[in-house]
């Protein structure tokens, strides 16, 4: 067999759409396959197979009760409206989506971390509404010393089955103290190695320092998002809270081993960053992902099949350890030829749509692989996938493709 591998993670494209993948019944993952030949890769028989990753979903009133740390970048880049000021819009936010038994902190840093609240129960509602209220911006950037008073108070006050999550909010730009995600990790990791968990989330454009934000959220056992409007913040800390706080697998892991004997050639689209040694797969000692309550992930393969070839295609495994258990579990899926679509188009609108997505992301990054792609095939491609599915996102997408266009014109 030969064998591809990814530290399984929340999927994120330029946007983040629903999949609408159906959560498993009572295992930890569904595994959803299709494929189809490829839009954009015309005379070259090439089929593009999705691999959609579906988590388990805990309903609210099931969720874990909360010690959170918010540790909050208050310096001078962030003194700008989708910055700070929206950082204090979605905290507020998921503020009120909290309940009896959280309980909330508040660290900033800028050119020194202090600490503005201690773990402060969810009764006392308005005293932490009025403590995130009062933030102003100040000084330089010293994530260092902010993350490690987050984790040092964090880690004072951590309660067993609970979650004990340190929720960074910066735009990623760190320029006093240690700078890299590695030297900053290195003051924290033994917090790590107690259980804390890391969320960091990315606020504003511009300078927004995306490697660093992604790296701390790798190392620290956590996960990352990016905000940008006020409707992803309510995705984040409103519809999907559970999501965002309570995991369902640690060190995920995905391997699939596709059949020499049907496919001729593969390629991974994206995950670059994230991919693994073949014998990293079974090591549990090897970090892997991390997976929120119905979060999903959405794996691209462009294969190219032997002529005539039919039966197996590939099998998937998906490797985690139980955040409470802490024992390892491995679950396996096959896949054959007979999921493939005949045509493009008769493949599922949310297959289309991330094919389209994908082939976006290649012609952004200027992919060997895209040097022939069209942004106005990538537009005409999302306009006839679009009526069937209406939602914000898809708009976003559209607006993005064709800013691309006007820039390239």
């Amino acid at each position: 067999m030969s064998t591809t591998q990814i530290s399984c993670y929340k999927n994120r494209f330029c946007v983040s759409p629903n999949y609408n993948y159906l959560p498993p019944s009572t295992a930890a993952f569904a595994v959803h396959v299709e494929g189809a030949p490829s839009r954009f890769g015309d005379g070259k028989r090439l089929q593009l197979l999705r691999i959609g990753i579906q988590g388990r979903v805990i309903p609210n009133e099931d969720r874990k009760d909360a010690m959170l740390t918010f540790v909050i970048d208050v310096s001078g880049s962030m003194n700008m409206e989708n910055r700070l000021e929206l950082v204090k819009r979605a905290l507020t936010l998921l503020v009120e989506q909290l309940r009896p038994g959280d309980e909330v902190a508040i660290v900033v840093y800028g050119s020194r971390a202090r600490l503005v609240l201690p773990h402060t129960g969810i009764e006392a509602r308005e005293e932490i509404l009025a403590a995130i209220h009062s933030l102003s911006p100040e000084g330089v950037t010293n994530a260092e010393e902010g993350l490690r008073l987050g984790y040092t108070l964090a880690l004072r006050n951590a309660k067993v089955n609970t979650i004990n999550r340190v929720i960074l909010c910066s735009d990623g730009v760190a320029n006093a103290g240690e700078t890299g995600a590695d030297a900053i990790l290195k003051k924290i990791r033994s917090h790590v190695e107690e259980g804390i968990t890391l969320t960091t989330v990315g606020f504003g454009m511009g300078n927004f320092n995306d490697v660093l934000m992604e790296q701390l959220a790798n190392h620290g056992n956590g996960s990352y998002a990016y905000v940008d409007t006020l409707n992803e913040a309510k995705r984040i800390f409103v519809e999907n809270l559970t999501g965002t706080l309570q995991l369902i697998a640690k060190d995920a892991k995905v391997q699939v081993d596709f059949n020499p004997q049907v496919v001729s050639r593969f390629r991974l689209l994206g995950y670059e960053n994230r991919r693994l040694e073949h014998e990293d797969f079974r090591d549990d000692k090897t970090d892997g992902g991390e997976i929120g309550s119905g979060h999903s992930v959405t794996a691209l393969y462009e294969i190219k099949l032997h002529e005539g070839a039919n039966g197996q295609l590939a099998t998937v495994f998906i490797r985690y350890e139980d955040p409470d258990t802490h024992r390892f579990s491995e679950i396996s899926e096959e896949i054959f030829t007979t999921q493939l679509n005949g045509r493009f188009e008769a493949a599922s609108s949310e297959f289309q749509l991330a094919a389209t997505i994908a082939e976006f992301a290649e012609i952004l990054r200027e992919s060997f692989w895209a040097q022939e792609g069209s942004l106005k095939a990538v537009s005409q491609s999302i306009e006839g996938i679009a009526p069937q599915i209406p939602n914000e996102q898809v708009d976003e997408l559209k607006h993005l493709v064709s800013r691309a266009i006007r820039s390239k014109s």
